[in-house]
């Protein structure tokens, strides 16, 4: 049991205490609170793991709720993708909730609020408001609305609510302390005149309730145990706590607020209005653009569900914020894709290379493993002949020693196939290699068992034969900023940080067996990295996005900076 507990995180703490101290287990229940104004990010997978996670492992139900409290910003567009994408990590809610599906509530309590002198309606404007909040050190002033009649707050209020003044001309306010040390509890503005369609209620409403109201407020309807929010929330909670105090009754479950930290990611932006900033300005061509940190950019690129909820395991639930390198989450989809992605071939910077004892017009299909981590993968059948093509970088005229690959002279196995020997290469008017020919050992046939196929060679080289290739257009996408922290330098824009290099689009040259590949599929193209089918992929024009390179290259670099 002692082993046990030290596994807890301490979210989880927090509730073995309650379960210890009166909290019966079927009354424990989780949400997930999105605002639906942008697509979610990798910042939210961990909150969707954390929420959704409690309640697998406590048995108990979970909500996705949307916060749709500002008409302004929030589409119908975004619901839409947010379910999608918990349930392509695979989480499955309860109850999808709305706090639209409330507002008739929230009024009725913001009513009784007024009745029992709890709040008022202020007619400054914002500005005016802002600076009678005064400091942390100083008390803020009291509104000079802070002492209208009940009856005059609840006329105004209706007006409100029927259309009647415009925009900023009245808000409604909790009357609470204005020389609480924390100025969150100096008189906070609970509702706002916003004239502006709601995806939901279309124009029904007038009014829209601030965050602060409808959090807690909606957590006690639907009667949520624990509510999880990140770290920027803790001087909020005692807001959380004072509206419940005015509202709960003693036969219902009381919400508890409790925080964790937010994890930020190197090399990442991931404030919303960043994103769109992105998009907006076309830097990207989309919110699932496979350079965003936006779940749906991750899914497109190629990252696995087991992939991100991995990475959120292993970065945990903290209490300080802090900085998780970008090649962690790497880590988790290479370990991932290496397990499942069948093995092929694909030449991206092709060289020609003719095998000049190789009868013309002859071809033979070789044996291919599809995936050494599993041995229910099989094997597959590739074209072999006497043109191929093998990548630019795998010959040189001259190389030292330590270079396996081919050059001049020197020996190389190609991958499933034979032991070949570069004799002579042909150049263009620049110098440029554009040829290559060789001879092979024909008793060399990988897995033929012959004396000759045993023989070690230092190098393997994977290849393509040209009569048989398939072209496809393949994407290299790299880290979208070069910085680590590009929106965390005072003096400068996050855009400045922007990498010139993080899309390059190349015609590759695959093997055939990729002819009838799928949207989605996931393959490692041997030693260049692991590739999926773009969602705009057709028969008649495939396209294959990198999701990451077979090793961090990264992490190469910046030992040399």
């Amino acid at each position: 049991m002692a082993e046990e507990a030290k596994s807890l995180n301490f979210i989880e703490h927090i509730i073995e205490d309650d379960l210890r101290s009166g909290y019966k287990r079927d009354e424990l229940r989780f949400r997930f609170p999105p605002e639906p104004n942008g697509y979610l990010h990798i910042g939210h997978a961990s909150s969707i793991c954390l929420n959704f996670g409690l309640g697998l492992r406590y048995n108990a139900p979970v909500n996705l709720r949307f916060d749709d409290t500002n008409p302004a910003k929030e589409e119908k567009e975004y619901v839409e993708a947010i379910k999608e994408d918990v349930s392509w990590l695979g989480y499955e809610w309860d109850r999808e909730c709305y706090a639209s599906d409330y507002f008739q509530q929230l009024y009725d309590w913001a009513v009784e609020l007024i009745q029992q002198g709890k709040a008022y309606v202020d007619s400054q404007t914002s500005e005016q408001i802002a600076n009678q909040k005064g400091t942390p050190t100083e008390p803020g002033t009291e509104s000079p609305h802070r002492n209208r009649s009940v009856e005059e707050n609840l006329r105004l209020f209706e007006g409100m609510k029927n259309g009647e003044f415009k925009e900023g001309a009245h808000v409604l306010r909790a009357k609470i302390n204005m020389a609480s040390p924390n100025m969150l509890m100096r008189d906070p503005v609970m509702y706002r005149i916003l004239h502006k369609a709601h995806h939901r209620t279309n124009t029904d409403w007038c009014i829209y309730p601030m965050y602060d109201w409808t959090h807690g407020e909606s957590d006690y309807i639907e009667q949520v145990s624990h509510s999880l929010c990140t770290l920027e929330f803790l001087p909020h909670r005692e807001l959380y706590d004072w509206f419940l105090d005015q509202l709960v009754s003693k036969d219902k479950l009381r919400p508890k607020q409790r925080e964790f930290a937010r994890r930020n990611l190197s090399h990442t932006v991931v404030s919303k209005r960043k994103l769109l900033q992105l998009v907006q300005n076309k830097v990207v061509e989309g919110w699932d653009d496979p350079r965003m940190p936006t779940i749906s950019g991750l899914r497109r690129r190629g990252y696995t569900p087991e992939s991100i909820k991995n990475f959120a395991d292993t970065i945990g639930i903290a209490k300080r914020e802090n900085v998780v390198d970008v090649s962690l989450l790497e880590f988790h989809v290479r370990e991932h894709l290496n397990k499942i992605a069948p093995r092929v071939m694909a030449v991206l910077n092709p060289l020609k290379l003719v095998i000049t004892n190789y009868e013309e017009g002859k071809e033979e299909w070789l044996e291919a493993e599809n995936n050494p981590e599993d041995e229910a993968a099989g094997n597959r059948k590739v074209p072999f002949s006497r043109e191929l093509y093998i990548e630019q970088e795998d010959f040189r005229e001259e190389a030292n020693r330590k270079f396996f690959r081919l050059k001049l002279g020197g020996e190389v196995r190609l991958k499933n196939g034979y032991i070949i020997k570069a004799e002579s290469c042909t150049k263009d008017a620049e110098g440029n290699v554009t040829e290559v020919q060789c001879t092979y050992d024909p008793k060399s046939k990988s897995g033929s068992g012959t004396e000759e196929s045993l023989r070690k060679v230092k190098g393997t080289l994977h290849w393509v034969s040209i009569p048989h290739a398939i072209t496809a257009e393949v994407r290299l996408y790299d880290r979208l900023f070069n910085d680590p922290t590009p929106d965390g330098h005072k003096d400068k824009d996050f855009m400045d940080f922007i990498n010139p290099d993080s899309l390059e689009k190349v015609t590759g040259y695959l093997e055939p067996s990729l002819k009838d590949a799928n949207i989605g599929d996931q393959v490692q193209f041997q030693r260049l990295g692991y590739f999926n089918v773009d969602k705009n992929a057709t028969s008649d024009h495939l396209i294959f996005n990198r999701t990451v390179t077979l090793r961090d290259t990264w992490a190469k670099l910046e030992q040399k900076d």
